[in-house]
């Protein structure tokens, strides 16, 4: 029979050999049992043999997936150049008679879980709801402003042509102009029932026109867009005019309209549209504002990498004011502007030429144009209103 010697004991005392195996108490101490039970005093192998496992169970419970209100920030891997998850965003707020705003855009804060399930916070309803042939169904209207962000996905999908929404809420998204719901017709503050659905159709014709018209998104002249503002307010229609003809940083037809630079990008049919419309009194008798908030995520093809596929991202917070002709002048069957505010995700921050300038993975090297902070330009729970001044600041987007 041979002895053993307990390491650090440094007496060279021969031990008894344990009355049961090694296997046979290591079982017993993972898996519980009566006191009755208890074998008698374990070999010093069998005890560092435990310690070893306790610090596997240790070490694995670290690894554990943390649930969305604990997780954290996933270093890159080191093939993964810096920023090559999302492209640069900016965001502006302007007033028709004030512009203010703040810039984002940049390189990606990646967040990943070893294993786990896509969850959404208002946005969804518990589970992925899968409809027809295994995609995501369509979420219900927006009818308040979320209350957080949609969570993000544990292994986000890739963007491809035949799936250009892989990876993002938009994939539960409504498509194009059905997404813009008016709201219920009502009187308010003088105003008449009509009269607020007549503002809420223009509206949505402007939003379409401005956002969704093929035409204009392929860098085209935004025509019917524009004729739907009331010339009574000349400042507006000038300014935006001169826009669309010199653009420049402080007249960018972003401000209004999404287009792209066809040359870059080939546009891909599909736009996923989220928000909603809501009416509240306004300043003075006889007046009514209806407020829309919503955002259009775009998916395009790299022009010069046929198949590589990204997203833009932009959000768009438009007020109207509709009036009671008895007391107000207005033109009718226009539009009167009093606020506009926008946020754009992955478009170049530094070109003024009044196109969206997507960034793909395959340009994202050499990125410096993101020095801010970062943003998510899925998160609609807070309003785009801004400081007064055009920020400097080109910020950080964490997904597309």
């Amino acid at each position: 029979m041979g002895c053993t010697v307990e390491q650090g004991s440094g007496t060279g005392k021969p031990e008894r050999e344990p009355s049961i195996s090694d296997e046979e108490w290591l079982r017993f101490q993972r898996e519980g049992g009566d006191v009755a039970d208890v074998p008698k005093e374990p070999s010093a192998r069998a005890r560092m043999v435990a310690a070893r496992l306790r610090e596997l169970d240790a070490e694995a419970a670290r690894r554990q997936p943390r649930r969305w209100w604990e997780r954290k920030a996933k270093e890159p891997e080191p093939w993964q150049p810096d920023g090559w998850r999302t492209g640069p965003a900016w965001q502006g707020t302007r007033g028709r008679r004030n512009r203010s705003g703040r810039w984002i855009a940049g390189f990606v804060a990646l967040f990943a879980v070893s294993a786990g399930v896509v969850t959404y916070l208002d946005d969804a309803a518990p589970g992925l709801d899968l409809g027809r042939g295994g995609e995501a169904a369509p979420l219900p209207a927006e009818t308040a402003a979320p209350s957080a962000a949609p969570a993000d996905e544990v292994f986000p999908d890739r963007p491809t042509l035949k799936e250009p929404f892989n990876g993002s809420p938009a994939q539960r998204w409504e498509s194009g102009a059905d997404a813009v719901e008016l709201p219920e017709a009502e009187a308010v503050n003088g105003v008449s029932a009509e009269r607020v659905a007549d503002g809420a159709r223009l509206l949505k014709e402007f939003l379409v026109a401005a956002n969704l018209d093929p035409e204009v998104l392929a860098g085209g002249e935004p025509t019917d867009a524009v004729a739907l503002l009331d010339p009574i307010g000349r400042e507006l229609v000038q300014e935006t005019r001169e826009s669309l003809a010199s653009p420049s940083r402080e007249r960018d037809p972003l401000w209004l309209f999404s287009r792209f630079d066809t040359d870059e990008v080939n546009l891909i049919e599909d736009v996923r549209v989220r928000g909603r419309m809501e009416v509240t009194a306004g300043e003075g008798k006889g007046k009514a504002v209806i407020a829309s908030d919503y955002s259009f995520v775009y998916a395009v093809e790299n022009a010069d990498v046929p198949g590589e596929v990204t997203r833009t991202l932009v959000r768009r917070e438009i007020h109207v004011e509709v009036v009671d002709p008895a007391r107000w002048e207005a033109t009718e069957g226009t539009l009167w502007l009093t606020e506009y505010n926008m946020e754009v995700g992955n478009s170049s921050c530094s070109v003024y030429d009044g196109l969206l300038h997507p960034t793909f993975d395959s340009d994202r090297m050499g990125d410096g144009e993101a020095t801010g902070p970062t943003a998510d330009p899925y998160d609609r729970s807070e309003s785009l209103g801004g400081e007064d001044g055009l920020g400097e600041e080109c910020g950080v987007v964490s997904r597309i």
